[in-house]
């Protein structure tokens, strides 16, 4: 996702690593039609996304490990290589990292806000690696920015557009790199008109950020569309009404050679096209709120939406 680069490094946790030579993570799961390997980044929204494919393959009739990976730049090339057969993944953001390691970093953006020409974009980088780009749904982890609920009544706001025809100046609170990344601060000056006054530098949807914009000190944070804790912060997100930031869809991404047959297309797609970013949202505040496992947080939404037996 395209905050989470922004953010500090994620960190493994569950399971085995691939940087740590491990086999696997947990029991195996599923029966008789071969064995698949699941990966996941270690922060809980990939977790959940990653138990939710297990599960689903698993009713399929797969039998299924999870292993969790710190980051794309670890998991990718284990995917080309087949130790992992299927990631979920975010649409832009994995073009874009095609992309600079294919052209280097001078290369012209492959991503936009158009989920289809993303989507293209996409499997035309992937395919000649072995890997096969499965459709993406509705469900979109992408940057976006929150006020509190006090300040969106005072300046009738309900989207970015609002909130640069209100005139106000506001502060931001996110990481440095604000100040010159496209998609925020200049982005926000050049496409919706907002008065930037500064960035306070306090993180990526981070606590410390949403306490800032919650009492008063800063009026604007970067998170993301599946923050669970905004409540909580008394915060609301603003519309991109603009279509300012990449298409951040959530898609599975499998080894061709290996996973790439239409009945585990089929399996991954009843996830893809039932799950939406409200879901997202509820999934991560289950885990991170509720401190439920995100195995069976994944188990309870697969039932209850009817994709896998009780």
């Amino acid at each position: 996702m395209a905050a989470g680069a922004l953010a500090a490094g994620l960190t493994a946790c569950g399971g085995d690593s691939l940087e740590d030579g491990g086999s696997g993570s947990g029991t195996a799961d599923g029966g008789k039609k071969g064995s698949l390997v699941v990966g996941a980044a270690g922060f809980t929204e990939a977790k959940v996304l990653g138990e939710l494919y297990k599960q689903v393959l698993s009713d399929a009739g797969y039998s299924v490990t999870v292993k969790t990976v710190e980051n794309r730049e670890i998991y990718e090339p284990q995917l080309e290589k087949g130790a992992i057969d299927v990631v979920p993944e975010y649409a832009a953001t994995l073009a874009e990292f095609l992309n600079l390691r294919e052209n280097g970093a001078d290369a012209k953006t492959v991503a936009s806000s158009d989920v289809d020409a993303t989507v293209a974009a996409l499997k035309k980088l992937a395919e000649p690696k072995g890997l096969k780009v499965l459709p993406a749904g509705e469900a979109v982890d992408q940057n976006a920015f929150a006020v509190s609920e006090e300040f969106a009544e005072k300046h009738d706001l309900k989207s970015l557009s609002d909130l640069g025809k209100a005139g106000v100046e506001v502060k931001i609170a996110a990481g440095d790199e604000c100040e010159t990344r496209p998609f925020c601060a200049p982005g926000l000056e050049k496409t919706y008109g907002i008065d930037v006054a500064g960035i306070d530098p306090k993180g990526v949807g981070t606590t410390q950020s949403k306490q800032a914009v919650k009492n008063g000190t800063d009026q604007l944070v970067l998170t993301t569309t599946t923050d669970a804790t905004l409540k909580s912060f008394g915060l609301v997100l603003l519309e991109d009404d603009k279509k300012l930031q990449n298409a951040d869809n959530i898609l599975p991404v499998v080894n061709a050679k290996d996973a790439g047959g239409q009945e585990i297309a089929d399996a991954l797609g009843r996830i893809t096209d039932t799950l939406t970013t409200d879901d997202l949202v509820e999934l991560n505040r289950k885990v991170d709120a509720e401190r439920q496992k995100e195995a069976d947080v994944a188990k309870d939404y697969l039932e209850s939406k009817g994709l896998i037996g009780k």
